[in-house]
């Protein structure tokens, strides 16, 4: 009997995941809900879109269990001082769930990525 895939494997390997990060990152960096943040706005002006992107598929890749190995900054590291509230994570989880709608990424696979995200939420979110 086989091993269960993981999670990278079911997405379909790198290239799909690649595929739906830009489309995610583009959402999410033009998100007026997002950028009404003066901070966010800031940052989502200031980092190239192109290497965002690159290591937001290297996390996720790392993430699901893929051999890619994240190289950036942490995330209490890369967000403490954009003081994203509540709403704001709100949005985000909404733009994320519009992209694997688009691209028909099956319920389960959501939910597991979901459960990713959010366990990167206290490194995000600023304290109540």
């Amino acid at each position: 009997m086989s091993a269960a895939k993981s999670l990278y494997e079911r997405l379909g390997g790198v290239y799909p995941i690649a595929a739906v990060v830009d489309d995610f990152i583009d959402r999410v960096m033009d998100d007026p809900r997002l950028n009404a943040n003066p901070r966010v706005n800031e940052a989502h002006h200031r980092v190239a879109r192109a290497g965002f992107k690159y290591l937001v598929t290297e996390q996720v890749c790392e993430a699901t269990g893929g051999p890619q190995r994240y190289t950036g900054r942490t995330m209490r590291d890369s967000h403490a001082h954009l003081e994203i509230t509540e709403g704001e994570w709100a949005a985000f989880l909404d733009d994320l769930h519009q992209t694997l709608a688009k691209f028909n990424v099956p319920a389960v696979e959501q939910q597991e990525l979901f459960a990713i995200v959010q366990s990167t939420r206290n490194d995000i979110v600023l304290p109540r």
